[in-house]
């Protein structure tokens, strides 16, 4: 465990690595990106990602928020390569995260010109993308993404479901939305291009975190597998 990391210009992050860690094997990193106004302590127990995630293999690092600002997302983007170079982390498996103003940094990250080769994959919850802000970007092609919004999100209603449209759209995907599953998820499917679109609709306040740990560890770790094979 590691509390006081810090970017260049003073954005304090946390790393929590598995309790078996080993300095001579490469792992993946899960990028958790916080609230607004939120600490990297308080994102770490709102998400509760650090038992699972480190048990399945992962380094997990959690960031302070910041308001956000087209200088701020990519000091944010800065934090994955940081870690690197202090553990072994293999920069082709970044993963993002984040709720709210998080998950709207972990889509920026994404879709950013000078960002968009950090993730791998990426899984915002509950993020202010609109379809129109989206449109003002080309479409990352090979992205794979969960997207995770709540039908009750007051906030940014209907954001979800509009990027994972997008996100479809951008994919070539031939048909909507495969059936739900018992926690609201589902992928497109007919898509062409590389990268797969999920959607999970949950029920909850703008404010909660959705209920989806293990979904989005294996939506993860299935992308990982691609890289260990």
């Amino acid at each position: 465990m590691s509390d006081d990391e810090q970017t260049e210009h003073g954005i304090k992050y946390t790393v929590r690595t598995p309790a078996n860690y080993n300095p001579g094997i490469l792992h993946p990193l899960l990028m958790v990106y916080a609230p607004a106004g939120s600490s990297r302590f308080r994102s770490e127990r709102l998400t509760a990602l650090t038992f699972e995630a480190t048990a399945a293999g992962f380094v997990v690092a959690y960031a302070d928020s910041r308001r956000l600002s087209l200088e701020v997302i990519p000091e944010l983007g800065t934090i994955p390569r940081l870690i690197a170079k202090k553990w072994c982390v293999d920069e082709r498996r970044v993963y993002l995260t984040g709720h709210s103003d998080g998950g709207t940094v972990a889509l920026a990250l994404a879709l950013l010109d000078e960002t968009r080769h950090i993730p791998a994959a990426v899984a915002p919850s509950a993020a202010g993308f609109r379809r129109i802000d989206l449109e003002t970007f080309s479409c990352p092609e090979t992205l794979s993404a969960l997207i995770m919004h709540s039908a009750n999100d007051h906030l940014f209603p209907g954001y979800g479901a509009e990027t994972a449209a997008w996100l479809a759209a951008c994919h070539k995907c031939q048909a909507g939305l495969i059936e739900k599953d018992k926690n609201g998820c589902g992928a497109y499917s007919g898509c062409t291009a590389q990268g797969k679109t999920l959607y999970c609709e949950g029920t909850g306040t703008h404010r909660q975190w959705p209920p989806l740990n293990t979904t989005l560890l294996s939506f993860f770790i299935d992308i990982d597998s691609t890289f260990t094979q």
